[in-house]
């Protein structure tokens, strides 16, 4: 027997963008919040790899110069810009993939997940970048503000509106690639789960187990676009900290080698756990609102509904 869950409004309407929206604040604010030690960790690695050379050696350099307090030196810049981020790139990231997927009918799945999750990572970067580039300095120069409140106004009066977006850019370098093959990973994944694991349809499957779906497709995604992200994450936080005037400065400065393998290993640390913790917290949020987990297409489940 199906069962019959009341929901908050119809899917693919405003209302429903609305809940993934917010879905999309408290679940990315919130995970990188909690991660903001590794994240204080991983700027000062790529900023300054041979005083912070391993995960053990850097926590204890920061701890014994700078004290337990500097290991949440950024944290307002976490919370709030990548709260804004998270609920511009779910949120329209949700809207993008019913707009493609019902326009570009002849096209496949991978080509409206990569192109849904691009436009929707704009829009979230150049909400981020302000936020970002007080977190950076915030992390790697101790005396340059506490936070976003001495942050705003310091940077703004040094550098200008410019200051905010001077790594824009590296950001789209960063975050596009990332953005696209971590929701194309996830959205295939959760294809490959259920069809070729459980063998079951998402909607003939309990809530727990659809959100322990969403778990393993989200690690699996977050670790995937972790790789393929590192390289313009390190050059984000080598231009912030003035180590290089320009990308192509700071590529030569850095190495190519280097770009790909400096601070991986705590960004996978980091970013495999928020990425699964992120989905997790979103989907939670759309089953409390009576609205299926993520994972498909519009255009499919009408087919389905359809053929039914």
């Amino acid at each position: 027997m199906k069962r019959v869950e009341r929901r908050f409004c119809e899917e693919f309407s405003p209302g429903y963008y609305g809940i993934c929206t917010v879905g999309g604040m408290l679940s990315a604010g919130t995970t990188h919040l909690a991660v903001t030690p590794l994240d204080v960790l991983k700027v000062n690695m790529q900023v300054n790899p041979i005083k912070y050379s391993s995960i053990s050696s850097g926590f204890s350099a920061l701890w014994r110069e700078q004290g337990p307090t500097s290991l949440w030196r950024g944290w307002s810049g976490k919370f709030f810009g990548y709260g804004a981020q998270g609920g511009c790139k779910f949120g329209l990231y949700e809207y993008f993939k019913g707009l493609y997927s019902n326009v570009l009918v002849d096209q496949n799945r991978t080509f409206t997940f990569f192109l849904s999750s691009a436009s929707a990572q704009v829009f979230a970067d150049v909400a981020l970048c302000p936020f970002e580039a007080i977190k950076v300095r915030v992390q790697t120069q101790p005396t340059f503000a506490k936070g976003l409140v001495d942050g705003f106004p310091k940077l703004y009066k040094t550098e200008g509106l410019a200051g905010f977006y001077k790594g824009l850019c590296p950001l789209w370098g960063r975050n596009l690639p990332y953005s696209m093959i971590m929701f194309t990973t996830f959205e295939h994944s959760v294809d490959f789960i259920y069809r070729s694991i459980i063998n079951q349809r998402k909607e003939d499957c309990s809530r727990a187990q659809q959100l322990g779906v969403t778990c393993l497709a989200g690690y699996a995604a977050g670790a995937v676009g972790t790789v393929v992200s590192n390289p313009s994450d390190v050059i984000v936080s080598s231009l912030y900290n003035k180590k290089a005037e320009n990308v192509l400065q700071a590529v030569k400065k850095i190495g190519l080698v280097n770009l790909f393998t400096r601070s991986l290993p705590v960004r996978i640390a980091l970013v495999g756990p928020v990425a699964t913790l992120q989905w997790f917290f979103y989907d939670t949020i759309k089953v409390l609102c009576g609205l299926p987990t993520s994972g498909g297409l519009n255009r499919q489940l009408k087919e389905a509904n359809l053929s039914s």
